[in-house]
C-alpha cells in the first residue's frame, strides 16, 4: 500500500481551522502533510523569517490516518517567495528550524539559480498567474540530478476558474520540460474544503500530461525522495547530525558540558560500506586470478 503525501498546507494561525484541515488530510488517507510558512522578503523593511511552532502546542492529539493505526505526521516547512537573489541566505540558521526548504522564484535568472545552485528540497512554480519566463531543460535537468524536486499545487484551481487555466497551462509546460519526472502534487489548501483524496490528486493530474505511474508516484515516492533529500542536506548527507540530549548530566561532570547545548553524534556507515565493497572487490578479483603451476 502506498503511503500518500502532501507536502503543502498552508499554516493557518487559528487552531481549529488548523486542526480541521489535519484532520481531513488524515481522512483522506495522506500519511504525512507539512505545514507551509511562507516567508516573502521585501525591499522597504526587515522582515524577520516565521518560527515554526510545534505541533503539539497546535494540536492535543494528532488523528489516525484512515486505512492505518498510526497518527499522521505534521513537518515544517519554509517557502521563500524570491523577487531578487539578496532574498535566499544559503547559511541562515532559521532554515534548520524546518523539516524542508523551498524556493518559488519569480524570474528566470533566480529560476535557474534555484535549480543549479541553492541548496533546496523543492522548487515551487507559480499557479496563480501566467509565468514571465519559459522552463529551459538544462537547469530542470540540473535540479533533477542534485535531487531536487518541483512542485505544483492544484487549490488555486479550485479558488477561480482565471486561476484554473494558469494552473493547468503552467503544469503542462512543466511537466514537457522535466517529462513528469520529480514533480510532487499538493495542495497548498487554506481551508479543508480545499482538500482532495490522492486518487482524486492522480486524476487530476492526468490534465496536467502525467502518465498514471508518474501520477501516483507525485504523491508518493517523490514526496518520500524530497523527505529524503531534506534529511540528507540537513545531516551532512546522513553522516553527522545533531540532537538535543534528553537526559541531563550530574553538575561538574565530562557531559556536563552538553547539559543544556547539543549531542553530536558521528556515524561511519558509509564509511563501512566503502570498505566492504573494497574488500569484496579484492576477494573477487583474487578468485578469478588463475593459479600458477610449477
Amino acid at each position: 500500500m502506498a503511503v500518500f503525501m502532501d507536502l503543502n498546507v498552508s499554516f493557518l494561525p487559528d487552531r481549529s481551522d488548523l486542526r480541521s484541515v489535519v484532520e481531513t488530510a488524515a481522512h483522506l488517507g495522506f500519511s504525512t502533510i507539512a505545514l507551509n510558512y511562507v516567508f516573502e522578503p521585501t525591499a522597504k523593511k526587515k522582515q524577520e523569517i516565521p518560527t515554526p511552532t510545534p505541533i503539539n502546542e497546535l494540536i492535543d492529539q494528532l488523528p489516525v490516518v484512515q486505512g492505518r493505526s498510526r497518527p499522521i505526521r505534521v513537518l515544517n516547512r519554509l517557502t521563500v517567495v524570491m523577487s531578487d537573489a539578496s532574498h535566499f541566505r544559503p547559511n541562515a540558521p532559521e532554515y534548520r528550524r524546518f523539516d524542508l526548504l523551498a524556493v518559488q522564484p519569480t524570474s528566470e535568472k533566480l529560476f535557474h539559480a534555484a535549480c543549479m545552485v541553492y541548496d533546496i528540497d523543492i522548487i515551487c512554480v507559480p499557479m496563480t498567474e501566467k509565468l514571465p519566463f519559459f522552463f529551459k531543460r538544462a537547469p530542470i535537468n540540473g535540479a533533477i540530478d542534485r535531487g531536487v524536486v518541483f512542485e505544483v499545487s492544484y487549490s488555486a484551481a479550485i479558488r477561480d476558474s482565471t486561476m484554473r487555466r494558469y494552473t493547468i497551462a503552467n503544469a503542462v509546460s512543466l511537466m514537457e520540460s522535466c517529462k513528469g519526472k520529480s514533480v510532487i502534487l499538493s495542495s497548498a489548501a487554506q481551508k479543508a474544503l480545499e482538500l482532495r483524496g490522492p486518487y482524486d490528486v492522480t486524476n487530476l493530474a492526468l490534465l496536467f500530461g502525467l502518465s498514471d505511474g508518474d501520477a501516483k508516484e507525485a504523491v508518493s515516492s517523490t514526496c518520500r525522495a524530497a523527505l529524503l533529500h531534506a534529511e540528507t542536506r540537513r545531516t551532512a548527507s546522513g553522516i553527522i547530525y545533531t540532537t538535543r540530549s534528553q537526559q541531563e548530566a550530574p553538575q561538574g561532570s565530562v557531559d556536563g558540558r552538553f547539559k543544556s547545548g547539543y549531542l553530536y553524534r558521528c556515524y561511519r556507515c558509509l564509511c563501512s560500506v566503502a570498505i566492504e565493497l573494497r574488500w569484496n572487490k579484492v576477494m573477487m578479483s583474487e578468485s578469478n586470478t588463475p593459479l600458477e603451476t610449477g
